[in-house]
């Protein structure tokens, strides 16, 4: 569910009996206005019309109340990146494309979660509830991914799928800085950000020497390919560090 559909109650205050609630919503608020960064818990006390001290009914601190706004966003995000993959329909290439675009959007339609998630410097390997469903989503990506390198072509070096899966995640966050904090602000690009990162991850893909053609992705996948050698080591945290 989108903050912004709850977002009156925490406008009109806590009256509605569910405290913690009100205390997600009022963060949600904050966050979008200042920032994971730019709110106490004082602030999100007195945006749900509660005391200073009613908070504590419910999280140790503030980034216990930011731990779990990050993992609902997770889990809204890991909705949309299911659908958007769709299991590689009609073909791995163009649901591996989808899939960056659901991240694209997700990041333009709720700014509130996609900064507590990525933005507020949680140390999510210390919370194994957060951690779990930000690897849950993670984990999208990653089988996209894995699918994609089974179709390497004869005589290309099958690159990790760790490492496409994180490339496409770092493309995807760097294009939604752009467009939604940095010099799109300031500038008017040539391009949307979709098409931005169409032609990204096409010329990733070229790079690696795949073919981009719809029809020749379609061929390859006939048969049941799967990829060859152990799984790679996954970096620390589920996400990694983008560059």
């Amino acid at each position: 569910m989108s903050w912004r559909k709850e977002q009156r109650r925490a406008d009109r205050g806590y009256h509605h009996g569910n405290l913690k609630e009100a205390l997600l919503q009022a963060a949600l608020g904050l966050i979008a206005e200042k920032g994971a960064a730019g709110f106490t818990f004082a602030d999100a006390a007195r945006m749900a019309g509660v005391s200073p001290a009613a908070p504590y009914r419910h999280f140790r601190d503030r980034d216990e109340l930011l731990s779990s706004i990050a993992q609902r966003g997770f889990e809204q995000f890991e909705a949309l990146l299911t659908s958007a993959w769709d299991d590689g329909r009609p073909d791995t290439v163009t649901a591996y494309e989808r899939v960056g675009k659901a991240y694209l959007a997700f990041a333009r339609e709720e700014p509130a979660f996609y900064s507590a998630m990525f933005e507020s410097g949680l140390p999510v390997d210390l919370n194994p509830t957060l951690l779990a469903a930000s690897e849950r989503a993670f984990g999208i990506i990653r089988a996209a991914a894995e699918r994609l390198a089974a179709l390497a072509p004869p005589g290309v070096p099958r690159p990790p799928a760790m490492m496409m899966a994180l490339h496409i995640w770092s493309m995807s966050h760097g294009v939604a800085s752009l467009f939604g904090r940095g010099d799109a602000a300031r500038r008017k690009l040539p391009m949307s950000p979709e098409d931005l990162l169409e032609a990204q991850v096409l010329i990733y893909l070229r790079g690696l020497g795949f073919s981009t053609d719809r029809r020749s992705a379609g061929q390859n996948e006939q048969g049941d390919q799967k990829p060859a050698g152990p799984p790679p080591i996954p970096p620390s945290g589920p996400w990694g560090t983008p560059k």
